[in-house]
């Protein structure tokens, strides 16, 4: 057979009638520097050095905070939708069935699981799931959740409360408002809160932000958040309809209750006809409430991608090229692929850690731990900095009890809190992005809502850029989740650190895949190390 047909001198092919009646049926299309069993070949060495690699990387251990078997009653596990008694603690048998169901990872065993009401657990099953690029979700670790007791939990239990009873605060009252002044002084006085601080203290300026490179930089809300979005041949302006202002739920101990067994909600939000621009917290509430799972990830790069070719990573092999331009590689196809591939790996991966090692309580379970101390009905190792924070007495001043205020009228979902998916996911994408894009790139034309959101003017301060925006794009979705009431702040912070682990391996798994002439992917981890592949 002959592989390669070139013309002669004359553009012409050589060949005599014989030869062209013989290859009629014969001739193959096929040009290029390996060929069949070559190629095969070379495809499976690439496949089995990337899996090769995994499989030789040391045993990772994965330690838990203990409070699954230091509390014989479960109040420091994440039992939501199972069945609990007027204490509002979960039934053991449940708990237990539970447990049997993820230990054994017996499709069958996960049918028989007791629960309290219509909710239903979420996707537990997703934790065992096997990935064919990147890292096997079993193989990438975090550190304990902070434990029930701690100082830790009790800063970020009152990081909630705050958040919670600052949903309506404009992002750009934040300066003067009683509220957040309160709160920063509020914060300032725990022993151990991981937010960032200025001069060692929690500032109005530093409240509910991320602890990344370019989280404290320009608005509280990132530019991907705000910019309009390149949707094809339209564009997609980023306005949305808004909850209405002081709808907080689960206030009382009775539907705290109800929805801790798993019941429906007596109620529903209801939101403004007039879309507008995020401009408080409970804006951000609601757009992580209703986004899809890579919605954050896929505007930024769409975003970026409108920007053109100055906004791409100077390791883009087409910068260089005077005849090419990327598009299936190094191009928008394959960055809008790699960012989506990201953000679902992250998820098995948060997945495993949510039910198969931690099992963290969530914020709003915690919440009823508080009020059921706080009243005398019963007695929990609640850290006493938390029970001596100035915010208790302000939200039952404002709701009547200590129960944490939800943004959503059905609270939190019925998977366990420690990572937050949101945050994982983001951050996986966000670390895609940064891979494919010029971190130093200055983002032109800055906006900043209004108070009010309802119009976009022109920012006015320092430059921001293309990596620290990303950065904040990852706090921003995290930290919502925590405005809402539903995840603690390590959440946050450890969830985007594995989605960027996540991220990492599928890069380095795809980093010898390509023909071009390609020196590797490097960027800015959020720890602020570089890193290149």
């Amino acid at each position: 057979m002959v592989d390669n047909l070139l013309p002669d001198k004359n553009n012409s092919v050589s060949l005599d009638g014989r030869a062209k009646l013989k290859l009629k049926h014969r001739v193959s299309c096929l040009i290029g520097p390996l060929k069949g069993r070559e190629r095969l070949q070379k495809a499976y060495r690439i496949r089995l050095e990337a899996a090769r690699f995994q499989r030789d990387l040391p045993l990772t251990r994965h330690k838990c905070n203990g409070d699954e078997n230091l509390y014989p009653n479960k109040i420091g596990s994440f039992s939501k939708a199972l069945p609990h008694d007027n204490l509002g603690e979960v039934s053991l048998s449940a708990y237990y069935s539970l447990i049997r169901a993820l230990s054994s990872g017996d499709p069958e065993e996960f049918e028989s699981i007791p629960l309290g009401g219509p909710a239903k657990l979420v996707n537990p099953q997703a934790a065992y799931a096997y990935e064919l690029a990147g890292p096997d979700s079993h193989h990438l670790s975090m550190p304990p959740a902070p434990a029930l007791s701690s100082a830790e939990t009790a800063g970020e239990m009152a990081e909630c409360y705050w958040q919670a009873l600052a949903r309506d605060v404009p992002f750009t009252e934040y300066e003067t408002d009683p509220l957040t002044v309160a709160a920063a002084s509020d914060l300032s006085g725990f022993s151990v809160f991981r937010g960032p601080k200025e001069c060692g203290a929690v500032t109005p300026g530093t409240l509910f932000r991320g602890d990344t490179p370019g989280d404290l930089e320009g608005p509280y809300i990132s530019q991907f958040l705000w910019q309009d979005i390149p949707f094809g041949a339209r564009t997609v302006t980023q306005r949305y309809h808004a909850a209405a202002a002081g709808a907080d739920y689960m206030t009382s101990y009775k539907g705290w209750l109800k929805i801790q067994n798993g019941l429906a909600p007596s109620s529903q939000n209801v939101y403004s006809t007039v879309p507008r621009y995020i401009c408080n917290g409970r804006d951000m509430c609601e757009w992580v409430h209703k986004d899809f799972s890579f919605q954050g990830p896929l505007a930024a790069c769409l975003i970026l991608l409108g920007y053109g070719p100055e906004a791409l990573a100077q390791s883009n092999p087409y910068l260089r090229s005077a005849t090419q331009f990327g598009f299936p590689t190094f191009g928008s196809a394959h960055i809008l692929d790699f960012t989506a591939h990201a953000v679902r790996a992250a998820l098995e991966a948060a997945w495993f850690q949510k039910w198969l090692v931690h099992r963290r309580l969530r914020p709003e379970e915690f919440g009823g731990l508080v009020e059921k101390q706080m009243t005398g009905r019963a007695s929990y190792p609640i850290n006493s900095e938390l029970l001596n924070s100035q915010v208790l007495s302000e939200v039952y001043s404002r709701y009547g009890s200590y129960l944490l205020p939800q943004a959503y009228p059905e609270g939190c979902p019925a998977h366990p809190s420690y990572p937050s998916g949101h945050a994982t996911y983001t951050g996986a994408g966000v670390t895609m992005l940064k891979a494919f894009f010029k971190e130093s790139f200055i983002i032109p034309n800055p906006v900043v809502s209004s108070y009010d959101g309802l119009s976009m003017l022109p920012y006015t301060g320092p430059p921001l850029t293309v990596g620290g925006e990303l950065n904040k794009l990852a706090a921003n979705v995290a930290l919502s989740r925590d405005f809402a009431g539903i995840h603690w702040r390590s959440d946050g912070i450890e969830g985007i650190k594995l989605g960027e682990a996540v991220a990492i391996g599928i890069l380095r798994d795809y980093r010898n895949a390509f023909n071009e002439d390609f020196a590797g992917f490097s960027f800015t981890r959020f720890d602020g190390s570089k890193i290149a592949i």
